[in-house]
């Protein structure tokens, strides 16, 4: 309960600092900000963040595209680096850590409309023709570890027309004995208050980034960058061709 509670303290402070300071202040005091606060509230979830060490660097300016296990990930890489995120609309809903993503600069879309995906296109491709990062999760929804579902290409459009290279980031999380941490998974019906309380109350977390290397999008078509970053994601992961659906053509 004493955990639950600094959670609760640090997300209205988090609030408050966007309602009060965010309108006042430019991208990169506010991205200093959501770093510092992503940082802060990973240690209060016992969550510990390490960066592969053969991992490559992170690119100034592409489309970051993850596999999507909790809704822990957007949090672990605004920790180390703060970017504009795509997420589905239902993170909106989240109690308080919903409106704090969306005043962070996230994005919603709603699964299946087709109105919301011209709009954030042109979103996207606007935020990266300015140099920054914009991040996403192709598979749509998160999957449990071990698996890797295919990867929607529609988004990844936005590289080519921004001329934006793509770079795939892989999430995992484990225990303390390196296994797949079983209170991470979140899938099927469970709620955001029912995943908080497990990750509190279980074993410490090191959630593991890797950051890989960067895929040119001059002159490639939207599903072979799909293709591409799927194929280096279930790499990274270490995920057999059998675990890893094949992304869609």
């Amino acid at each position: 309960m004493f955990r639950l509670a600094r959670v609760m303290c640090h997300v209205f402070a988090g609030m408050a600092t966007c309602a009060v300071v965010f309108p006042w202040i430019g991208a990169d005091k506010r991205n200093g900000h959501i770093r510092r606060w992503s940082r802060q509230l990973m240690a209060m979830c016992n969550v510990t963040v390490e960066q592969a060490a053969n991992g490559q660097a992170i690119l100034p300016r592409a489309m970051m595209v993850a596999n999507h296990v909790s809704w822990l990930d957007i949090f672990v890489i605004n920790s180390l680096y703060p970017c504009r995120f795509v997420a589905k609309a239902e993170i909106r809903a989240w109690p308080l850590l919903g409106w704090l993503a969306q005043q962070a600069g996230t994005v919603f879309i709603s699964r299946g409309s087709r109105r919301d995906l011209r709009h954030i296109f042109k979103g996207l491709v606007h935020s990266l023709q300015a140099g920054e990062r914009v991040a996403f999760f192709p598979e749509g929804t998160t999957a449990v570890q071990g698996s890797l579902l295919p990867f929607h290409a529609n988004l990844f459009e936005a590289a080519i027309d921004a001329k934006a290279p793509v770079q795939p980031l892989a999430l995992a999380y484990v225990d303390p004995a390196g296994r797949p941490h079983g209170a991470i998974d979140f899938v099927g019906e469970m709620s955001f208050a029912e995943s908080l309380v497990m990750i509190l109350g279980g074993a410490p977390v090191t959630a593991r980034l890797s950051c890989l290397a960067g895929i040119p999008s001059d002159g490639a078509h939207r599903r072979e960058l799909a293709e591409a970053a799927h194929a280096a994601v279930a790499g990274a992961l270490g995920i057999a061709p059998a675990a890893a659906h094949t992304p869609p053509v």
